[in-house]
């Protein structure tokens, strides 16, 4: 039977799009390789009793009138799905040798902070922030859909966003002239890219910077609720996810996608799948190479010739009978750094694989949210994460796989010596689990090729105009993942929604 929608793929923007169009009534079945739905928004079980997210750890554009909370209004949940918000006075803190910076929401504190530590550049320092909030004002006039009205009262603004189409991160501090520490206690959330200052794309930065100035937060329920949430909607009306079917060709008829061959992961059998319009949620580039890249357009090839992002490493860890909350950690992250300068630490573990001097992210999910624990009561999770790069990884899982989880052993050790002496000491003696994951964990559980953690890479190349979107030259197929929009739970959020919008016309984006 054909359905209106047949979706390949249940990651967030997937589930998004797939709720919002199985809310207005239109049949809707989702297919998913996986035995978990999701993508990296999934949640998994260890030891019968700790839960631990895939990757998403914070997220921002979740208060009123945003793009998440206008999606869940939409859907109807936004009293069912809430958010808890990270300490505004400080939701991230960065932490380098010498010195340390807790970022505010307010760019006024941020300025005065810096201004603290660094008073010999105070003024360079306050032109900087001010640039940043006017590029992201810039952007957000230049940001789908575009209303022409608003641009000429907002022209600075938007000249603002222009002129930094092709920068980095590194190219504006350097304009600026700021100090090397202060870049470094500014660009510490370089783990929620996976790339330098000097790789980075200054839009990129600028857009989760100040997204998270307006508002960070955790799910009350967790992840898997959200997940779970968006499901619920699809199937109380009549749509379907089904798992553990893996997509292996598509049908095409005179440029028109007509459907898919799946195999059943369990019983191997083959099955056939139909719609009136297809919605590719798996990486396009994948895609495109099933279909046939000489399918698409000219144009379209173009675009699909994109970067991956690097790949990270992830240690998921329980500890007991201790409060991390007595250690400085609860209702924010902290991000850590051994280096002044975060080109040379990006270099020393992604392109020599030498963690001795590690530069990380720690979240502690537990200490969110008291709903829904995620684990027993008397225990915590504390999380680390850092970059990796998958070709050295996956090397080292095909030729030796001893050597392979050794380095994983190196690194958490590396990470946990840093923890002990600067943050937790004796962490090691309370921790009651830990695994590890690597690129090639990525890539086997989130079905992402090369273990990519945000699709295509967020340099100024892969974020400028040329960028892929929804559309694929061929007809009844559309883009809907990260790579056709924007990676990070809101930005998915977005991508499911704007896609909803321009095909069922109903505007719930609207910036009006």
């Amino acid at each position: 039977m054909k359905t209106d929608y047949l979706i390949v793929g249940s990651g967030l923007s997937a589930l998004v799009f797939g709720s919002l169009m199985a809310k207005s009534g239109k049949k809707v079945q989702i297919l998913e390789a996986h035995e978990h739905p999701g993508g990296f928004g999934h949640t998994f079980t260890m030891a019968k009793k700790y839960k631990f997210n895939a990757q998403l750890h914070y997220v921002w554009d979740c208060g009123e009138g945003h793009t998440v909370n206008r999606v869940l209004k939409k859907l109807e949940l936004d009293k069912e799905v809430t958010f808890t918000r990270y300490d505004p006075d400080g939701f991230d803190h960065m932490r380098m040798p010498g010195y340390s910076l807790d970022i505010p929401s307010e760019s006024s504190e941020l300025i005065r902070r810096l201004s603290h530590l660094f008073p010999q550049d105070d003024d360079q320092i306050r032109r900087f922030i001010l640039e940043v909030q006017k590029t992201s004002e810039g952007i957000k006039k230049l940001s789908p859909p575009i209303i022409p009205t608003e641009l000429f009262p907002n022209i600075d603004e938007v000249f603002c966003a222009i002129r930094y189409l092709n920068s980095t991160l590194q190219d504006v501090f350097d304009k600026f002239k700021l100090p090397q520490e202060a870049q470094t206690l500014l660009a510490l959330q370089w783990l929620d890219f996976l790339l330098p200052p000097n790789q980075l794309s200054f839009y990129a930065w600028v857009i989760l910077f100040t997204g998270y100035q307006q508002g960070a937060f955790y799910p009350t329920q967790h992840f898997e609720h959200v997940i779970n949430s968006l499901i619920k909607v699809i199937e109380e009306n009549g749509g379907e996810v089904l798992l553990n079917l893996e997509v292996t060709n598509f049908q095409i008829t005179n440029k028109s996608v007509t459907g898919v061959q799946a195999i059943d992961r369990i019983t191997h059998q083959s099955r056939e799948f139909s719609g009136e319009t297809i919605i590719c949620n798996i990486d396009p580039q994948k895609a495109a190479q099933i279909i046939g890249v000489k399918n698409f357009s000219k144009k379209v090839r173009q675009k699909l010739n994109y970067e991956y992002s690097p790949s990270n490493f992830m240690a998921y860890c329980v500890v007991k009978d201790i409060d991390l909350r007595d250690y400085g950690f609860g209702k924010w992250n902290v991000f850590h750094s051994g280096h002044r300068d975060l080109n040379q630490a990006f270099y020393q573990m992604y392109e020599q694989h030498d963690f001795s001097n590690p530069s990380f992210a720690i979240t502690t999910p537990s200490l969110m949210t008291e709903t829904q624990p995620d684990c027993p009561e008397d225990c915590q999770i504390i999380e680390f994460l850092t970059v990796a790069n998958y070709d050295y990884f996956k090397q080292l899982k095909d030729t030796d796989d001893k050597a392979y989880r050794h380095k994983k052993d190196e690194i958490l050790d590396s990470i946990l010596n840093v923890v002990e002496t600067h943050y937790i000491p004796h962490i090691q003696k309370h921790l009651v689990f830990k695994i590890t994951g690597s690129p090639t964990t990525n890539e086997r559980y989130c079905w992402c090729p090369k273990g990519n953690s945000y699709a295509s890479n967020l340099t100024p190349h892969n974020m400028g105009i040329g960028r892929l979107n929804y559309q694929t030259s061929l007809r009844n197929f559309y883009f809907c993942n990260a790579s056709s929009g924007y990676p990070g739970f809101a930005p998915t959020f977005w991508t499911g929604a704007i896609l909803y919008q321009r095909l069922s016309g109903d505007k719930i984006l609207s910036k009006s």
